[in-house]
């Protein structure tokens, strides 16, 4: 990928938070996952640090390095034709410098966006000061403006995981991070978890944070449609697609050693064909085939 081709693609992400449908973005784990999402018709891809961590043996938290998530989101940057955002956590780095390095990495990588959180990681301080969050987003404004890359930025507040309170008397807190992360040069501001905020909390944090507000799919979250008439630009699914395959493969587990039958992976399974036929390269380098027949379910 060029830089003029990484630049558009930054540009046509961005475009895509201000301007109907609602961005649904979903995040892949690895590049047939990605591919996966790209085939039934997802306008952009994000990838899951859970995931990713998970397939690599880590548990969540930054306890993979930032050269391996790297290493798998190059890999989908470089075999998906879509938007590809980065999930770096915290920048695995709790200094200026070292979120710097890592969101020079993510272009590097070709994708086009990341993810920022404000948490530490420690429980006796699970985040960081207002003030430092708002001085590393700065510093990636200022990094990617000079690699000539608009770099979406979505900022990570994390009270709503850490919470000290009830649900309603925390948003504003949610609203006043998520203002200074937005003047500090974030194009995005997402509020994770998005299950106990009822419509009138989400209008709230629609109303008064100054850029598109992305919530995470999940129990008691709204639907699509009911988001978007709320005014929420992007939704995304963290690791909850990838936990859930999970889940899957355990049934099928389970069935084999319980029953002794195998219906659960022989009955609606991709076949080695198709799997091989979404995975065929165009001459950029992309994934571009289709599997014979085209992908089940897909519209």
């Amino acid at each position: 990928m060029t830089r003029d081709e990484q630049r558009a693609k930054a540009e046509r992400f961005l475009a895509l938070h201000h301007a109907p449908p609602l961005l649904v973005l979903a995040n892949a784990w690895d590049v047939v996952s990605a591919r996966l999402f790209q085939l039934h018709g997802f306008r952009a891809i994000g990838t899951t640090s859970a995931g990713i961590a998970a397939t690599l043996g880590y548990p969540d938290g930054q306890r993979m390095g930032l050269e391996e998530n790297l290493a798998v989101v190059r890999r989908i940057a470089q075999r998906i034709d879509l938007p590809v955002s980065a999930d770096i956590e915290a920048g695995y780095s709790h200094t200026v410098e070292g979120v710097v390095r890592a969101a020079r990495e993510v272009m590097r990588a070709g994708a086009v966006g990341l993810n920022l959180e404000d948490a530490t990681g420690r429980p006796s301080e699970p985040l960081f000061d207002v003030s430092s969050q708002a001085e590393k987003i700065a510093a990636v404004r200022a990094t990617a403006r000079s690699e000539g890359i608009p770099l979406v930025i979505n900022a990570r507040t994390d009270v709503l995981l850490h919470p000290r309170g009830e649900t309603a008397d925390l948003i504003p807190e949610v609203i006043a991070r998520a203002n200074a992360y937005v003047q500090a040069g974030a194009d995005c501001a997402f509020v994770p978890d998005g299950a106990g905020l009822d419509r009138r909390a989400i209008g709230l944090l629609v109303k008064e944070i100054a850029a598109p507000v992305n919530l995470i799919a999940g129990p008691g979250v709204p639907p699509l449609r009911e988001l978007e008439e709320l005014g929420v630009a992007r939704v995304s699914f963290g690791p909850r697609m990838m936990r859930a395959t999970l889940a899957q493969l355990g049934k099928m587990a389970r069935e084999v050693l319980d029953r002794g039958t195998f219906s659960s992976f022989t009955g609606e399974a991709l076949s080695y064909a198709d799997v091989n036929g979404m995975l065929e390269h165009d001459d950029r380098g992309y994934c571009a085939g289709l599997p014979p027949g085209g992908l089940p379910g897909a519209a």
